[in-house]
């Protein structure tokens, strides 16, 4: 007599079952560079340089555009002077020409319309639009892939870059933390028109959804959608920065420690994607995360969304370790009291 399926497959088999299908992964090959704003420039490109260890790639007027160590573009962020910190433009790499042409036609289709521009150091022309929130992003194919300087070649030729002998030496950026309004109405556009897969999920007591996490390739997640506490839109939750070990995190704490970077909350683990992180301010206010998902990857093909309760999330993080209150209510730019 044959054994009986196990109640646990038999749960994980009906949550496929219950997931939407997608289109498959593979327009966006993956997210190319970030823009923060920051009204203190030159401590903020101190903060990337010393603390996390990136180079200055270029520098154009109020833009300074730095690159961690392990990416084999120009660069990863663009740090710009503006009055109020906060995140700009948002640039994903497509696969190939004719997944740019996709992707655009797919954001069209939802009404959303876009403009081409060729702004940036090493990028081709870059298609710019918005999410439904007012996030701003960049499609684009074409890029040039760096060519390391005498004084930070590698030792090994398929390392785009030496490793940093300073600070915490990030080895990426990982993925981007926004704020929004409605998140299932803009993960819906980040899902349906720009080609993502939804990971996780939280889902409230009333039904809607209070945060959702998706991913372009088969890291487990690259953007995620918190609902904003004051009803604003367009604003920055935080950009997190990977690094090869868990022990890369502890050494960040002890040099924020002995450097004087503001520790928000960590090290600890996540419950939600099982990351361990670190959350630290760079000086112009924003958010920064440290974090070390590298070993957790969403190999399935029919990857299930999985649902947390509100229930669930009051547990904590992965420990029982309460999430201190600053991350539910900072964002950037600062609004001082919820909107009506």
């Amino acid at each position: 007599m044959p054994n009986p399926v196990p109640e646990n497959l038999t749960s994980l088999k009906q949550m496929v079952a219950d997931t939407p299908t997608r289109p498959p992964l593979g327009d966006v090959a993956h997210i190319g560079h970030a823009q923060l704003f920051t009204p203190t420039p030159a401590e903020t490109v101190g903060f990337f340089t010393d603390f996390l260890g990136l180079t200055v790639s270029a520098q154009e007027g109020d833009h300074t555009y730095l690159r961690t160590w392990d990416d084999y573009e120009h660069h990863s962020i663009v740090v710009t002077r503006r009055d109020t910190p906060g995140i700009g433009r948002t640039a994903l790499r497509c696969s190939s020409p004719e997944a740019l042409e996709r992707r655009i036609a797919a954001v069209e289709a939802t009404g959303a319309i876009g403009e081409w521009t060729n702004d940036e150091p090493g990028i081709g022309p870059l298609w710019v639009t918005q999410d439904p929130d007012g996030h701003e992003f960049a499609l684009y194919h074409e890029t040039e892939y760096w060519e390391a300087p005498d004084e930070l070649r590698p030792g090994l030729k398929n390392q785009p870059q030496a490793k940093p002998g300073h600070g915490v030496a990030v080895r990426r950026l990982d993925h981007i933390n926004y704020l929004a309004r409605e998140v299932e109405t803009t993960t819906g556009f980040v899902i349906d028109a720009l080609g993502a897969r939804p990971t996780e999920q939280i889902r409230l007591d009333d039904g809607h959804i209070g945060a959702r996490w998706s991913t372009f390739t088969q890291k487990s997640y690259d953007l995620v959608y918190t609902e904003d506490w004051t009803g604003s839109t367009g604003r920055l939750h935080h950009l997190a920065f990977a690094t090869d070990t868990r022990e890369d995190i502890l050494r960040a704490a002890d040099l924020a420690l002995d450097t004087g970077v503001f520790i928000e909350t960590g090290p600890h683990k996540h419950a939600i994607q099982q990351t361990f992180f670190l959350y630290v301010y760079e000086p112009g206010g924003n958010r920064i995360e440290l974090c070390n998902p590298l070993t957790r990857l969403v190999l399935a093909p029919d990857w299930p969304l999985i649902t947390w309760t509100e229930a669930e999330r009051a547990k904590g993080q992965a420990w029982g370790l309460r999430t201190i209150s600053s991350f539910h209510t900072h964002g950037t730019p600062v609004v001082d009291a919820p909107v009506d």
